[in-house]
Order: structure tokens, then C-alpha cells, then sequence
């Protein structure tokens, strides 16, 4: 297992393209690269700051899941364009950055559910990801397309080429526990976000607050998980406890 960081922890902090730098500062083996705007979107900035992650390497992307995967969904054949076309300015980012998969959200949930559709538009993202050799990975979100546990089960039963993003965080939110998506999304799993919880139920980093990680961390590896385990909050008061919070990762990880 690799323990890596998010760029989208550093938000607000530093700019994408500086947060590699405080990454690798911070012993981290691997990372998430979160575009934050369209211009970050756009393959130019890849090429100007990819040099950057020489050292670390780029897992997945992640973008803002409401700027265009929505439209990806959109009963409009013409709104469903304007999403490929961003979609496939962030996966020639991708290729540029090295990275695997892209971490996606995908639709917004309103109610009602057609899981037929929503099949069919998840297997045109993720062939279109294929082509620039990148895989569409899924994560539960309780307001998007994995809103509960068994959604991507039944997604993936129709769509074999997707993988799965577990969030710690996101499972919490959904009120949900977060066995019944690492169960769910067993085999599939290729990184999952990580952060913690004090006991006033504020999000932290790993390591200061109340989760129990060894327990965390036996369930994905008895779902046949080995990937990137990458930190994904931005609750902490100075960049240096990122090194903490990943040394104790690692020595977990080591343990298991």
C-alpha cells in the first residue's frame, strides 16, 4: 500500500502547482492531483508544472464535480458535448501528469433514480478515459452517483471497466457505515481518501482523531486492496502535521 496526499488538502494553502513541493516534503509516496478551475483543466497547464511531481508519483486526478460531470449525464446530446469537451482537456491533462484513473463524482442526485441510464452514460466516460489510457474510477458521494453503498456494485455489474474510490469521509456523511462500501466495492478498489474524525465529529487528519485505522485498513486489504491511500482533508492548523499524519500511515500500512 502507498500512502499518499491531495493537492486538494493544500487549497487555499498554496497553489496546485506549488503543493507537489510540500508533498513530497512531507514523505508522501504518491499523490492526487485535484484540478481546481478550468484553466487547471486545460493540458497547458500540465505541461508547464508536470516536471514538478518528478519523485511522486501522480495516482489520479480529481476535478470540481459540479463545473461539468453533471453535463456528462444531461438528457441534451448537446449538453452532454460541452462535458466531453472538458473531459477531454482534464484526461490529456492526465496523460501529461502520468496518471491512472480519475476520481468522479458524476451526476447530481434530485430524487428520483434511472439506474439504466445512469449505466449507460457511466460506460460512455469510462470508454472515452480508456482511449488516453486512463480508468474511471467511481467514489461514493452522498450527493452524486455512488449515494449509497450498493450503487456501484450494481454499476459495475453493468460496467466491468469502472474501478471504485472509497472516501472515509463521504461514507460518514452519508450516514451509511463504511464496511457497507468497502464491501461493496471489493475488487474494484483502486485508491481510497482518507481522513479522520475528532469527537465533536469535526473532520482531521489521520492519526488525531478517533477512527481506528488498523481496523480500517484490515477491511480494504481483506477486499483485496493494495493501491494509493491518499489523505484528503484540509482540517489541520500547519503543513507540517501532513508528516506526521503520513509516518503514521506508513507504519500502519508497514505493520499490516
Amino acid at each position: 500500500m502507498k500512502i499518499g496526499i491531495s493537492t486538494a488538502s493544500l487549497c487555499g494553502r498554496a497553489e496546485t502547482e506549488e503543493a507537489f513541493e510540500i508533498i513530497k516534503q512531507a514523505g508522501a509516496d504518491c499523490c492526487e492531483v485535484y484540478l481546481q478551475t478550468f484553466y487547471e483543466y486545460r493540458p497547458e497547464f500540465a505541461k508547464k508544472y508536470s516536471d514538478r511531481c518528478v519523485g511522486l508519483e501522480v495516482n489520479s486526478v480529481h476535478v470540481a464535480p459540479h463545473n461539468f460531470e453533471p453535463q456528462l449525464f444531461d438528457g441534451s446530446r448537446r449538453v452532454r458535448g460541452d462535458g466531453f469537451y472538458w473531459l477531454d482537456q482534464v484526461m490529456r491533462s492526465a496523460q501529461l501528469f502520468g496518471a491512472k484513473y480519475y476520481t468522479f463524482h458524476g451526476e447530481l442526485k434530485s430524487g428520483g433514480e434511472n439506474l439504466d441510464w445512469t449505466a449507460e452514460r457511466v460506460r460512455e466516460v469510462a470508454d472515452f478515459c480508456a482511449r488516453y489510457g486512463v480508468t474511471l474510477s467511481l467514489e461514493n458521494e452522498p450527493r452524486a452517483t455512488c449515494n449509497r453503498p450498493e450503487v456501484f456494485r450494481e454499476l459495475k455489474n453493468r460496467c466491468p471497466q469502472i474501478a471504485a474510490v472509497f472516501d472515509i469521509r463521504q461514507a460518514r456523511l452519508s450516514g451509511y457505515p463504511y464496511q457497507m462500501y468497502i464491501e461493496n466495492m471489493a475488487g474494484a478498489l483502486s485508491h481510497v481518501h482518507l481522513s479522520d474524525v475528532d469527537e465533536n465529529g469535526k473532520t482531521c487528519l489521520p492519526s488525531t482523531g478517533i477512527y481506528n485505522f488498523e481496523e480500517i485498513f484490515k477491511r480494504l486489504k481483506g477486499a483485496g486492496f493494495d493501491g494509493a491511500a491518499i489523505i484528503e482533508t484540509g482540517h489541520f492548523k500547519d503543513v507540517s502535521e501532513l508528516k506526521n499524519s503520513v509516518e503514521f500511515l506508513k507504519e500502519l500500512a508497514d505493520k499490516l
